[in-house]
């Protein structure tokens, strides 16, 4: 299938980009610059803002799903809000296009996930480095929830560059989860593979290694 990658030029999004391509799906990339992204594999590069309907429409010319990997940096103090507004412009254009699926990354400790990072990220690292970012991730999951496309939220543990493992555990269940970690490339290979199963739709799986 040809897919659109949001977020590509990021740790996650080159990896899903190239496990994408490994899985035989045409890959679009839209980046902010494309000058700066010559180094992305697997991926053709359209320029554009994610939260630029127009920009959007561009880029799921022809598309039958949709990678959302979108981060912003750490904000203390600062309203964050780019995830929100990307993400409700893409929901907006895809239901124009009738491109129905979209599978979004938010993290550990949106929604129903907070609380469950173990005592460092739930007491130090979320309150005082993350709470604008992931006021934002809940706005994002609210859009995505009630966009009645066919969904998959996915909710990854702390994210690190080791090699893959093959392995992901994803559960919704999380009253014994308290932390964990989980290699990018897995993460990229578990989205990948929700644009064409059905078993975590309308759902958000927490995933970890």
């Amino acid at each position: 299938m040809k897919v659109l990658v949001l977020g590509a030029t990021g740790g996650t999004g080159r990896e899903i980009c190239r496990a994408a391509a490994a899985k035989g799906h045409s890959v679009v990339a839209l980046v902010r610059s494309v000058a700066r992204a010559q180094n992305l594999t697997g991926a053709t590069l359209l320029e554009g803002d994610a939260r630029d309907e127009a920009a959007l429409q561009r880029a799921l010319a022809g598309c039958s799903g949709v990678i959302s990997s979108l981060g912003t940096s750490v904000s203390p103090f600062n309203e964050v809000t780019l995830l929100s507004t990307a993400t409700r412009a893409l929901v907006k254009v895809m239901t124009q296009e009738g491109v129905r699926r979209l599978v979004c990354i938010t993290g550990l400790g949106a929604g129903d996930s907070r609380g469950h990072g173990g005592f460092v990220f739930d007491k130090l690292i979320m309150p005082l480095l993350l709470r604008k970012v992931y006021e934002d991730k809940n706005r994002q999951e609210d859009i995505v929830r009630a966009s009645g496309l066919d969904w998959v939220l996915v909710r990854p543990m702390v994210l690190n560059d080791k090699p893959g493992t093959g392995v992901v555990q994803a559960l919704t269940d999380l009253s014994e989860v308290h932390g964990g970690a989980i290699g990018r490339s897995d993460v990229a290979r578990f989205v990948v593979d929700q644009l064409t199963d059905d078993h975590w739709l309308g759902r958000a799986p927490l995933i970890r290694g």
